[in-house]
This record gives structure tokens, sequence and C-alpha cells, in this order.
């Protein structure tokens, strides 16, 4: 993949923006694990405590991995995994907008995030510095991000969730 100066400012802007909003995210969750757990018991997941600290640690890490340009697609599998379960058990019975409680919000930071992975991580990123950035970009990175992202939120979905009695 050719690199020029413009490309590479937008891979870098677009891995601070997804990575800091995840970074944010998992922070959140952390400062308030109990509060995390519960919500995530109160929404159908089994194990909340345990499901609070993977959430805060896999969204502190993916976004820090995404920042860095480290494994670039695989830290975008994350994020999608994250958003696709969120998208999928909170968000997609509300409709599309955000001001709903919609999928809007997930489906654009999942999107973002397999356009990092496609993009990969650009001159300004460790995967550069290793020379796997053109090993982990386009079709291949792409793919990563999605499939692996799609699979591991089913994995989780289907360990840890359980449709809540309704009220």
């Amino acid at each position: 993949m050719a690199s020029n100066p413009g490309s590479d400012l937008a891979r870098l802007i677009l891995r601070l923006s997804v990575g800091g909003t995840l970074i944010a995210h998992g922070v959140k969750h952390a400062k308030s694990l109990e509060g995390t757990a519960g919500w995530f018991g109160s929404i159908g997941f089994e194990q909340p405590e345990l499901q609070a600290k993977l959430s805060a640690a896999v969204e502190v890490g993916a976004g820090t991995a995404l920042i860095a340009g480290a494994g670039t697609p695989l830290a975008a599998a994350a994020v999608v995994g994250t958003m696709a379960v969120a998208g999928h058990v909170v968000h997609r019975p509300n409709g599309f907008f955000i001001t709903d409680e919609g999928f809007e919000y997930v489906a654009a930071i999942a999107a973002s995030s397999v356009a990092v992975g496609a993009l990969g991580g650009g001159r300004y990123s460790i995967d550069r510095l290793l020379g796997l950035d053109r090993k982990l970009s386009g079709g291949r990175g792409a793919a990563i991000a999605a499939g692996l992202g799609v699979l591991g939120a089913i994995g989780q979905h289907k360990t840890f969730w359980r449709k809540p009695a309704s009220a």
C-alpha cells in the first residue's frame, strides 16, 4: 500500500479517534466495575462481574493498540466484536438512531474499525516499524477486523448472554 503524508495522517487521526473513544469507554467501565456488572446482569449477561472486567480490559487494550498501530486489524476486530455485542444486545431493539438508544453509534464505530483494518496502521505505527503494515492491511486487514470481530461477538454472545425475562 503506497504511503503519502495525507493518507498516513488520516490513518493516524482515525486510529486516535476510534482508539481514544474505546479507551474512554473502557476506563468508564473500570471506574465503576460494580455498577457495570449490575447493568450487564440486568441485560442478560451471565457472570456479569467477569464481563465487566473483561469489557474494561478489552476496550482499554484494543483502544491502546489502535492508537499505537500495533496489530491494527486484530485491535480493530476487538472493537468490532465489542460493538457487535452491544449493538445486538442493547441497541438493535431500539432502531437506528442513537437519540432513541439505537445502533447508529456502535455501527459507525464498528465500520470505522473495519476501515482502520483495511487501511492498516500507516507510517506512524508499530506495525510499520515491525514491517507488518503491508501484510496486515487491504482486503486481508478488513477481513481480519470484520471476520474475527463478528466471530468473537458470536462466541461471547452464545457463551455469556441469555435474553432476560420480560418485566
